[in-house]
């Protein structure tokens, strides 16, 4: 089917559902000009170790993507760039795009030996401070583009050793800023989400008690291209937990910090506990929860784990979070709101389940968040969002909602040209 070129759409942000409507919009004939912040496509999604329910690793559908992006000349890419500029209507608009600086240019071919003369260390941002890499480092998960870059805050002044040892003239440490612009019929913001900053809940112990984690954190840990190559330990000793408790709601539904149900933390639970009990079957596996939510086909996910793991389910909200100085365990004191009971219980490892916090710092002011920092969908001026910026909720639906946001781009592409 022969389809007419239109006028590009601006996708912001390329994880799953920036990629989505990048492909979808290229697909039906569209330009896209898809601009990414990091050195790297792919987002939140590479940092998986399994999707739910199916619990199948998320590289199959990112690579797909990529490899839809590689393959259609309608998509350019900008990675290591911002958005700085909107102006403009739905039809009609001027932006301006930041790039870089890029410090390692095209002509890198991945061989490393920038990494083996770098001196310094930088905490791996990848693996939420798990895990160490070097100031030059190649993007974790399916890299695109595949070539290295280079964290110049963590470089020593003067140091010039990458930049030496390529052999390929690839790196160029005085590499300068661009900019470009573009007139584009549509926005769609699909920056998705972070976690929560957990330690400003200072009862939860995160960043006092060396044995709470987060949810994100044990995810890169289950992950065989994780800190740990797969193993879910203690960050402490690193060994493997032999009881473990899940806090659920750290940071949502709670009006001093997310007011809103982030949709996925007890499924994202329950995924894990699948984890343990994979590597570990004897764990005993606690989980403090508030009400366990796993909507629609997810339920039937829940039993299954559940049925089948032994797991004590208490309902109730944890009131303090506190570290055993001679043993590394963590006390976690909560209110069994079932038996009237308040209790405190011993644990290897906690693991608290932190919300989803939209990812909006950066964008330019055009869009304009709601009384919970998410961005609505903005369906008639041609400002539109789409993943978990828009809302908190699993990779299908955020699928399913970039490819909605794609559809209304087109429009607004196509009523452009009919109004020219």
């Amino acid at each position: 089917m022969n389809l007419e070129p239109c006028k590009p759409v601006l996708v912001i942000g390329g994880g799953i559902a920036g990629l989505t409507a990048a492909v979808e919009l290229a697909d039906a004939g569209c330009p896209v000009i898809l601009v990414e912040q990091s050195p790297s496509l792919g987002g939140q999604v590479t940092r998986l170790h399994q999707y739910f329910p199916k619990l199948c690793p998320p590289t199959c559908g990112i690579e797909m993507h990529l490899r839809r992006v590689r393959d259609n000349d309608a998509i350019t890419v900008h990675t290591n760039a911002e958005v700085t500029e909107v102006s403009g209507t739905r039809g009609d608009f001027r932006v301006t795009v930041r790039l870089g600086p890029d410090y390692v240019s095209e002509t890198c071919t991945a061989c490393g030996e920038c990494v083996a003369a770098c001196p310094v260390e930088r905490p791996d941002l990848f693996n939420y401070g798990l895990s160490k890499t070097k100031a030059v480092y190649l993007p974790r998960g399916v890299p695109y583009p595949v070539r290295y870059a280079i964290d110049r805050a963590a470089c020593p002044s003067e140091c010039s050793a990458c930049e030496k040892a390529c052999r390929y003239g690839a790196v160029n440490l005085s590499a300068a800023a661009d900019w470009r612009k573009y007139h584009v019929s549509a926005v769609i913001a699909a920056t998705g989400w972070q976690p929560y900053d957990v330690g400003r809940i200072e009862y939860l112990g995160f960043g006092r008690c060396a044995n709470v984690v987060t949810n994100v954190m044990v995810e890169r840990m289950a992950a065989a291209d994780g800190p740990t190559g797969g193993v879910i330990q203690r960050p402490s000793d690193g060994r493997p937990p032999r009881s473990v408790a899940f806090v659920q709601c750290a940071g949502s539904r709670d009006e001093n910090h997310l007011p809103y149900c982030s949709s996925v933390c007890c499924t994202a639970s329950i995924k894990q506990i699948s984890y343990l009990r994979a590597q570990q079957p004897e764990t005993a596996i606690t989980v403090f929860y508030i009400d366990l939510r796993t909507p629609g086909r997810l339920e039937e996910f829940r039993s299954r784990v559940l049925a089948g793991a032994k797991v004590k389910l208490v309902k109730g909200k944890v009131a303090k979070v506190e570290e055993k100085a001679e043993s590394g365990n963590v006390a976690v004191t909560a209110e069994d709101v079932l038996s009237g009971r308040k209790e405190t219980l011993e644990f290897d490892l906690v693991v608290l389940a932190t919300g989803m916090a939209p990812r909006t710092e950066g964008l330019p002011p055009v869009f304009e968040a709601d009384e919970y920092g998410f961005l609505p969908s903005g369906d008639g001026d041609g400002l539109l969002s789409a993943g978990c910026v828009h809302r908190p909720g699993e990779v299908s639906s955020s699928v399913r909602n970039a490819t909605a946001a794609a559809l209304k781009a087109y429009q607004a592409a196509k009523r452009s040209e009919r109004h020219a």
